[in-house]
């Protein structure tokens, strides 16, 4: 008995971080969690403190490089699906492109894919960040991208529908490229249980 709740309980975490519904530091914190260390080191080896990785310093010269305008479409659909297949859509909600650079590829690895909590980032950022919303279906589209890679991220707002006993923002990323004058369609989405 008490091995299958050993397998129970973890396997109830991984699905949790696999869904991002925890934070990996919980996890991972061991014995310095008594707070009498206020730094630690994640898998990547960036010092974080009080459980926040700090961010790298803003890149100006690989944003300046950067055009601001073009004649791409990025369009699609934000949704979470539950293992059965139904979809919860991302009503009106707001979506952004962030351009792949070392910077926004720290942002990727170690708080959307690692869980981890990351500093604010710098405001400069925002100059350089393309803004949509989805209608009341889920669908969004992105006119005028310029070439290269994008991060396309949003959230999806799910409750009692997804099983949590409050409402959670659900957080969803997916990098793609465009060139030329390109239309680009996908589906940004993520599995729930």
């Amino acid at each position: 008995m008490k091995k299958a709740l050993n397998y129970f309980m973890i396997s109830v975490i991984t699905i949790l971080l696999l869904n991002g519904c925890i934070h990996r530091e919980l996890i991972i914190s061991g014995p310095n969690s008594s707070g009498a260390n206020d730094e630690s080191q994640n898998e990547n080896n960036s010092t974080m403190v009080n459980g926040i990785i700090p961010r790298a310093s803003f890149p100006s010269d690989e944003y300046k490089v950067l055009k601001k305008t073009g004649s791409s479409t990025i369009k699609g659909s934000i949704y979470i699906a539950d293992a059965y297949g139904k979809k919860i859509y991302g009503k009106n909600t707001r979506l952004y492109l962030n351009p792949v650079t070392s910077y926004s590829k720290q942002w990727y690895t170690e708080s959307y894919i690692g869980g981890y909590k990351m500093e604010k980032a710098d405001k400069r950022l925002f100059n350089y960040l393309k803004f949509t919303a989805s209608n009341t279906k889920g669908n969004f589209a992105f006119f005028g991208v310029p070439d290269g890679s994008y991060y396309v991220i949003g959230m999806v707002k799910c409750g009692s529908e997804c099983g949590y006993d409050e409402e959670k923002n659900i957080r969803i990323a997916k990098e793609v490229s465009v060139s030329g004058s390109s239309v680009e369609v996908i589906e940004l989405n993520r599995m729930i249980d």
